[in-house]
């Protein structure tokens, strides 16, 4: 009996239970949509390079097996958009090619800039068109207190020089930024520029700040006075522009190698008297010159006497002019800002050296503009200056608030532009 049980109990161990199978369903991936200059890029083969030494459009187009009928074809419909011959080495350029084993190419995406890109699209009927990507703003607010200069006070919190250099640009006629003072201290909000989200592209530019140096507070509020010119101008809490007419030099300069001289000897004229009816400031050659007022340029030309030379009108009285240049930047009837490069410093035309000659006209004479009771510069209208007060009162609250302990730059406001 107890053998039979045994045998019993064996034969169970030994009988398998059923195996059921479960069928798995198959999932397939889910292909995220990627876009890029308003294309789905998955819907093409992507090509990226740069544009290389002796590259040119018909020499990228034949690499990708487009004929040069094609190629011309291709170029004749863009040109009044964009014009093919303008390449520029090192610059990226994305090529949109069908998913077959031809890799035909339908676009051509060429970026002159980080925000900028021109598309040639030839997929049916060929068109040319400049486009943006999408930029980010984001509003930060910073303070700091001055150890030994701003540069070094702002490195502490991972900020770039730049923003140093635009505070020392809005204070020009107001600070002195090579002689700040251990304990001078300052609250700034600025904003920062992003390419699609995510690419940092620098500090854009400073809405408000204020320096407090020698324990007196300098407050500077960014203010469009011209929107049909786009001028702003920064201007203190009491409307008072910050800035004067003009800048006391057009060049970071070495030294005054000539000052206006109605007897001076020239000894490039074989030491006669010539005058003199300007203001030479000695710099390397390629330094930026820049307009010292606003104003528009009535000549941007040749002369064999002055070279390569520039003249702005500045309003009814004050006219200045820069020579000797070796390249110019501006176009006759173009409006430039104070401080706006306009040309770099050359040696054309008749001289001895590196240098731009300054030249100052008021009421139509030329007159040495270190002897000159130079104007103000114009304040706000009183049309705006109600406006103008009702705009900056937050602002000024918000730039108060901020304390001094901070460490690292806040966040604040994020605006996006596409």
């Amino acid at each position: 009996m107890l053998f039979a049980i045994i045998l019993t109990l064996n034969s169970c161990k030994n009988e398998k239970s059923p195996v059921i199978e479960e069928e798995l369903a198959v999932v397939e991936p889910i292909i995220e949509d990627v876009y890029e200059f308003g294309f789905n890029l998955n819907d093409f083969h992507v090509k990226r390079d740069t544009v290389r030494a002796g590259d040119s459009f018909g020499e990228i187009m034949q690499r990708n097996n487009i004929g040069y009928p094609r190629i011309f074809q291709i170029a004749e419909k863009a040109r009044d958009s964009f014009d093919i011959r303008k390449l520029q080495i090192g610059k990226p350029y994305t090529i949109l090619c069908t998913k077959d084993s031809l890799q035909e190419p339908k676009c051509f995406i060429y970026q002159p800039n980080r925000e900028e890109y021109i598309v040639l699209n030839f997929q049916d009927s060929i068109h040319a068109y400049t486009s943006r990507k999408p930029i980010k703003y984001v509003e930060k607010e910073l303070s700091g207190v001055i150890t030994s200069n701003i540069s070094e006070t702002l490195a502490q919190q991972g900020i770039s020089f730049v923003l140093a250099y635009k505070m020392s640009d809005i204070y020009a006629w107001t600070i002195d930024f090579t002689r700040l003072q251990k304990g001078d201290r300052f609250k700034v909000i600025y904003t920062d520029k992003y390419i699609d989200d995510t690419i940092y592209a620098g500090i854009d530019n400073i809405k408000a700040a204020v320096f407090e140096h020698k324990n007196e507070p300098f407050y500077a509020f960014e203010f469009e006075t011209d929107s049909i010119k786009r001028i702003k101008d920064y201007f203190n809490e009491e409307a008072n522009n910050l800035r004067r007419a003009f800048l006391k030099a057009p060049v970071e300069y070495k030294r005054i190698s000539s000052r206006y001289n109605l007897r001076r000897r020239i000894a490039l004229y074989g030491n006669k008297i010539r005058p003199h009816k300007g203001t030479d400031f000695a710099a390397d050659i390629g330094t930026p010159i820049r307009a010292t007022a606003n104003g528009t340029v009535t000549k941007s030309s040749f002369t064999r006497g002055n070279g390569n030379y520039v003249k702005i009108k500045h309003n009814s009285t004050y006219e200045t002019q820069y020579l000797h240049m070796k390249k110019q930047n501006v176009k006759v009837g173009q409006y430039v800002r104070q401080g706006d490069v306009i040309g770099w410093v050359g040696m054309t035309g008749n001289t001895s050296g590196p240098h731009v000659c300054y030249r100052f006209w008021k009421n139509g004479e030329q007159v040495d503009p270190f002897r000159e009771k130079l104007p103000e510069a114009e304040p706000i209208s009183d049309s705006l200056k109600s406006r103008y007060l009702e705009y900056i009162a937050p602002i000024k609250v918000q730039l108060d608030q901020i304390e001094f302990e901070a460490k690292t730059p806040s966040d604040k406001l994020i605006t996006q532009v596409n």
